[in-house]
């Protein structure tokens, strides 16, 4: 199920809006793409503070043409509540957003792509850097 099985992070995103060539090569290979509603949201934010939104929105609204944007649910919420709770008797808080990155990729069982390493302290989740 090529395509189907990965889920882009903010940070990936970005690179490929810069035209990075490891990020353009791999998305190339893919059908299609599969981003959570937080990175959406995130770059959305991005865009809106950029010196030029307008140019950047568009840029967002491209993409997407090309993404599935996957929701929360309540099983995404419990996913979010047992990561967090790792996290924090772990003594390994990560950003809020990131944790529903993580609850939406370990609910649909699918490959993290991200430059963030602090993804590693979820135990069971599946990452690869671009």
């Amino acid at each position: 199920m090529t395509g189907n099985n990965i889920l882009l992070d903010t940070n990936i995103i970005i690179e490929l809006f810069k035209g990075n060539h490891s990020v353009t090569t791999s998305l190339e290979t893919q059908q299609s793409v599969n981003i959570p509603f937080a990175v959406l949201g995130e770059l959305y934010l991005g865009a809106y503070r950029s010196s030029n939104p307008k140019k950047h929105i568009k840029q967002v609204n491209d993409f997407l043409k090309k993404c599935n944007v996957l929701v929360a649910d309540d099983e995404t919420a419990n996913n979010y509540a047992l990561i967090k709770t790792e996290l924090l008797n772990k003594g390994k808080p990560i950003p809020e957003n990131d944790i529903w990155i993580a609850a939406i990729a370990k609910q649909h069982e699918l490959k993290l792509i991200t430059r963030d390493k602090h993804f590693t302290e979820i135990d069971g989740l599946s990452i690869e850097n671009w």
